[in-house]
């Protein structure tokens, strides 16, 4: 459906691209978390969800990340808004919704709040505190000779560290968000903790809301993957009339 993505990198982008209702032109472009990629078990059911419900959708993974060319060590978040940048050059003459997950959630704040071409956001577990969650999580190690999470296939870089301390939190950015905002988060979530959500929404319009699903963890496993979908696709249809 879509010709081969490349970020300005040169790098190929790996995208599946799911179908929705004939003649539609609504796209949900989806984005994945850190050491993550486009086929996570949650992000496949959403987006089968989506399209079952005649919305088109096309999840992707940034570069580094899956089958996506390109050098993980590189991965960073702003990166990653550029990756995004490229999905959305790839998707003229859509509507276009982002849902991303994790670091994917800083990605889509970060986008949506300067690219008009977003005209819903969904963040799901989305990373508000960038550099607290690299101190929680990575503080520890020594960059360039640790793994993320042990890992091998996901190397610590000093450029992965130098990024999100540069990000800082993302907080002020929740006043810039326009469009529609969807914030999914699961009340026993340790990696991105429940008060991203909540920060960020305190400074948030009326454009957003908060669904905290009780129980579930960061990745949305087992019962709480179908109430992920839940919150996600009827909201989706409510705020574009589909």
């Amino acid at each position: 459906m879509f010709e081969e993505l490349r970020n300005a990198h040169g790098e190929r982008l790996d995208a599946t691209f799911h179908f929705g209702a004939e003649g539609t032109k609504d796209l949900l472009v989806l984005g994945h978390g850190v050491t993550a990629n486009k086929d996570r078990p949650f992000l496949v059911a959403l987006a089968e969800a989506v399209s079952a419900a005649g919305i088109a959708c096309l999840r992707f993974s940034f570069a580094g990340n899956g089958e996506s060319e390109g050098r993980f060590e590189e991965s960073t978040v702003s990166k990653e808004v550029e990756d995004l940048g490229t999905v959305l050059d790839a998707c003229e003459g859509w509507r276009i919704g982002y849902a991303g997950h994790s670091m994917g959630g800083a990605v889509g704040v970060l986008r949506a709040s300067r690219d008009p071409r977003i005209t819903a956001l969904i963040s799901l577990a989305g990373m508000v505190d960038c550099h607290g969650f690299a101190q929680r999580k990575f503080g520890a190690q020594e960059p360039g000779s640790s793994f993320m999470w042990d890992k091998p296939d996901c190397p610590l870089s000093q450029t992965y560290m130098d990024d999100m301390a540069a990000l800082g939190t993302l907080v002020e950015k929740g006043r810039d968000i326009t469009v529609p905002w969807l914030l999914v988060h699961g009340d026993a979530d340790t990696v991105v903790l429940p008060q991203d959500a909540t920060d960020i929404l305190a400074v948030a319009g009326d454009n957003a809301e908060l669904v905290t699903l009780a129980g579930a963890d960061h990745v949305f496993s087992d019962a709480a993957t179908p109430q992920m979908v839940e919150a996600v696709v009827p909201w989706l249809r409510r705020v574009w009339g589909s």
